[in-house]
């Protein structure tokens, strides 16, 4: 064994000590899901209020508690808050893993990076997303994206050093496809051919000057993908309107129309789709609930609810629900106890993320936390931990090395799958 096998091995063996059921390095389980919806709730959604619910508190009196009473679910012993009841009559096909955990807490962005992509951010290595790993891992069809983020662009969520080329198609509006990829009225067919001939001549040009593994070639693969995206095709799945109106009732809010879009998406071959759940907030502040954004915090659960539950209930009935992981997360969470104006503070040595269908072996809850919910008491989960789960989902190695130039880099900072959800 060489030194560098012997370390990953060492690594991966004192993690099993403190979580026995992580599956062992070197055998990780691989999964047979195609593609990734992941819901992201930005602000920092507080787990006490929906997905790990404890005594009911009143924040208007000071009194530490959940802000909502709890409810039975599908599972036996696992209860959810009152507002997720759609979701919980599904959660027997789902997972919360209730002890996440990660070390940032004051600093929003920076719990935004270690979600995306594992890790602390770097002043060396710009490391890639868990969306550009797996469109690097898992090529889309021909005419088809990889990578599309449903919302609005930051740098936690680009290719790093992958490069451009494993970057995401964005956009902010359900009701048309990405600016950019459609034509103005004015380009004729003549004059696109035109144009085209151009582009090729100095594309040549540029590539004959640059080495062959310059970033600039990333870009340059990037204008073919473009030039095939723009033909018309792919834009019909942008198109709404052409589902049945029960079905878009069901989704309900903007939110719920984007997870739609999602699944259209994933139909299509999209490898992995990010909805942000953070455009147009009902309690004016959205998950970040300092202060009075907590008073009408249920607009948002009741959304996701909504959103959730239909998405599962729609892949389910296209048939693609175990192929297809859906996971629901968010920067940290929030502890028990309310601030001087009711609000919620940052928390995150343990907070709540969900996996749902993916081919997985749910469990409805994965992991126990204290009565404060302030800390885990069982099955701690990193986060590099839960991207190796999402990349062994995928059938991907999450032991696999990807490179920084010539430097190797492990696809996640040590990561070990949760064994439990492929047995």
């Amino acid at each position: 064994m060489n030194r560098r096998n012997f370390l990953h091995a060492s690594g991966a063996t004192a993690v099993g000590l403190s979580s026995p059921t992580f599956a062992a390095s070197g055998q990780s389980p691989r999964g047979k899901a195609k593609q990734c919806i992941f819901l992201w709730l930005g602000g920092g959604a507080a787990q006490v209020d929906t997905f790990d619910p404890k005594r009911l508190g009143d924040p208007a009196r000071q009194v530490a508690g959940s802000a909502y009473r709890a409810i039975d679910t599908t599972v036996p012993g696992v209860q959810v808050c009152e507002h997720l009841s759609q979701f919980a009559q599904r959660l027997d096909r789902a997972t919360i893993l209730r002890t996440v955990y990660h070390n940032v807490i004051d600093e929003h962005s920076a719990a935004v990076n270690q979600m995306h992509t594992g890790r602390p951010v770097s002043g060396t290595v710009v490391y890639p997303s868990i969306g550009s790993i797996i469109t690097h891992e898992l090529p889309s069809p021909k005419g088809t994206p990889g990578y599309v983020l449903l919302g609005y662009p930051t740098n936690a969520r680009g290719p790093g050093f992958l490069g451009a080329r494993h970057s995401y198609l964005y956009l902010t509006d359900t009701t048309k496809g990405p600016a950019g990829l459609a034509r103005p009225a004015e380009i004729t067919d003549p004059r696109q051919q035109r144009r085209l001939k151009i582009l090729q001549t100095l594309r040549e040009a540029s590539l004959s000057k640059v080495a062959p593994n310059d970033p600039s070639r990333h870009y340059d693969a990037l204008i073919d993908e473009s030039l095939e995206l723009s033909g018309g095709e792919f834009s019909k799945v942008f198109r709404l309107d052409g589902e049945p109106g029960e079905l878009r009732g069901r989704y309900d809010s903007e939110f719920g129309q984007r997870c739609l879009l999602a699944r259209r998406l994933v139909e299509r071959g999209v490898r992995f789709v990010e909805v942000l759940h953070n455009l147009n907030f009902k309690n004016g502040t959205g998950w970040d609930t300092h202060n009075e954004g907590q008073l009408n915090q249920h607009f948002l659960i009741q959304e996701v609810d909504a959103a959730l539950a239909t998405l599962i209930d729609d892949l389910e009935e296209k048939k693609i629900l175990d192929q297809t992981l859906i996971v629901v997360a968010t920067e940290f969470g929030r502890p028990i106890k309310f601030d001087g104006r009711g609000g919620r503070g940052h928390q995150s040595q343990a907070f709540s993320v969900v996996l749902a269908g993916g081919g997985l072996n749910h469990c409805g809850a994965w992991g126990e936390t204290d009565d404060d919910c302030t800390k885990a008491i069982s099955n701690r989960v990193s986060a590099p931990d839960l991207h190796a789960t999402i990349h062994a989902a995928l059938g991907i190695d999450p032991h696999k090395e990807l490179f920084d130039g010539d430097r190797p880099v492990p696809i996640t900072n040590r990561g070990v799958p949760i064994a439990k959800l492929f047995t």
